[in-house]
């Protein structure tokens, strides 16, 4: 069953970004004074413990929900005005971020409608109280009064009384005033419209990609619905979104990333933080779908971040999308691959898969491939069988010195996995570094069940056994 959902509304500059963070206890929603800076739903799952003063509180537990932020209600800019950097109009973004905050609000359980206390009451203050009224939401709602950092401040919160949700709460998002109370009654409300017990996906799948490679379109397809905003209008998504997905009795949790885009080309501090939120969605993912355009010729961009993905060592499927869009005459999939090996180094053994997420074709293909390559970063290996393989592999073709070094494999294991990583004690570690170490890899890949998966190699000397150490027992650490 779904998480509830709390959804939080309120029009541009209230600090709805701020609270979400301040309740996640971490930072998901990029923070910024610019209007508009959120236009999807961001997400993410939180839990609650009960109230000190709740009666057998303890016994029932914390009750978790998802926290929804939407964008802010009104017309939409950026820190360089209305149009962006290819001259497109912003403000056709707006029906779609209004969109997305209507079906927040009819989703939602509970919905924290946010005025700002020290900039007083606005007329889109009264369009987002009275959009509430009119689709009969006054019984979800929890008037939130941000921006009250102290007892000084609560005065003009009560402003909000007068729109008929209920007494506004106190509350600061920026220093925590008032935090306990907020938690306090949403916790209340919980119990009251039930909360189901929370399953924790089996795999984050992070999908990344240049601006316009079909990310956001992706996730509407496997959503079923507008779940990201789509738009011509180059990096329309700046947050990273977790979407969760069940599908043939498996679940995961979708990442959707902001686009890629050279950083000398950033647009101020938003997309440089779009492009960080959207590294660590990649350090956070088990499996990242890497989408490149079949339309367009694989850039700088693309390049730079399958770079990045193998620094990461993460398994990876590259999603040729928009193949519908090939000309019939130039759609061979083969010379395609052979393309996209030439031009990303260094993943040629991650697999691809053609599809077309506008048309929602190729989609279960893409989640079985990321479900098989979780599986195949998940194996363990046994140690006996390692040694065997590498010995074989090293009496085969082993590395050459100059000064005619042989190379010695004295011990090996998988040392962890996700990725699978083989730590190997040599007698010269440095022999195996380098070319040596792609061949190794490769070689492994052909033996091992980690044929589509980044393998991680750690090579070190023997230790020598200090005599003191030895009367101590170090040596059996």
């Amino acid at each position: 069953m779904p998480l509830p959902t709390v959804a939080i509304v309120g029009r541009p500059n209230v600090g709805k970004s701020s609270i979400l963070n301040r309740l996640a206890r971490r930072r998901v929603s990029i923070v910024d004074p610019t209007p508009g800076v959120t236009r999807d739903r961001v997400a993410v799952v939180i839990d609650l413990e009960p109230p000190l003063d709740e009666p057998g509180g303890d016994d029932i537990g914390p009750r978790m929900l998802e926290l929804v932020d939407t964008g802010g209600w009104g017309i939409y800019t950026t820190e360089a005005g209305r149009f962006d950097d290819a001259g497109k109009d912003l403000a056709s973004l707006r029906s779609d971020i209004e969109r997305q905050i209507t079906t927040a609000m009819e989703q939602a359980a509970i919905i924290l409608f946010v005025v700002d206390a020290q900039a007083g009451l606005m007329p889109l203050d009264d369009i987002v109280a009275d959009l509430l009224r009119r689709n009969g939401l006054e019984d979800r709602v929890i008037c939130i009064a941000n921006k009250t950092d102290s007892d000084s401040w609560e005065a003009h919160a009560m402003e909000a009384a007068g729109f008929g949700l209920g007494v506004p709460m106190c509350f600061s998002a920026k220093n925590g005033y008032g935090a306990g109370d907020l938690t306090d009654a949403i916790w209340r409300r919980l119990g009251e419209v039930g909360a189901p017990p929370e399953t924790n996906p089996e795999m984050k799948l992070a999908i990344v990609g240049k601006r316009n490679a079909g990310k956001s379109t992706l996730i509407n397809a496997l959503a079923g619905e507008e779940r990201c905003i789509v738009s011509d209008i180059a990096g329309t998504t700046r947050d990273s979104l977790d979407v969760r997905f069940e599908m043939k009795d498996r679940s995961f949790l979708a990442i959707d990333t902001a686009g890629l885009r050279k950083r000398k080309s950033f647009a101020g501090d938003i997309d440089y933080y779009a492009y960080h939120r959207m590294l660590q969605s990649i350090r956070r993912a088990d499996v990242v779908c890497f989408l490149v355009d079949a339309v367009d010729p694989i850039s700088k961009v693309d390049q730079k971040l399958a770079q990045e993905l193998q620094r990461q060592f993460k398994p990876t499927v590259i999603v040729v999308n928009k193949w519908d869009k090939v000309d019939d005459a130039h759609a061979e999939p083969q010379d395609f691959l052979d393309y996209l090996t030439r031009e990303l180094r260094g993943l040629d053994f991650a697999p691809i898969v053609f599809t077309s997420a506008l048309e929602s074709q190729g989609l279960e293909e893409v989640v079985a491939m990321a479900f098989n390559l979780y599986e195949q970063a998940g194996h363990r290996e046994s140690t006996g069988r390692i040694n065997s393989i590498i010995e074989g592999i090293l009496k085969k073709r082993g590395p050459s010195s100059r000064l005619g070094t042989q190379a010695k494999l004295l011990f090996a294991s998988q040392v962890d996995e996700h990725p699978p990583t083989i730590a190997m004690v040599v007698n010269q570690p440095k022999l195996f570094r380098g070319r040596y170490e792609r061949y190794l890899m490769n070689r492994l890949r052909e033996e091992l069940p980690f044929s589509e998966v980044p393998i991680r190699l750690i090579f070190s000397r023997r230790k020598r056994i200090d005599l003191q150490d030895l009367k101590e027992g170090k040596h059996l650490d």
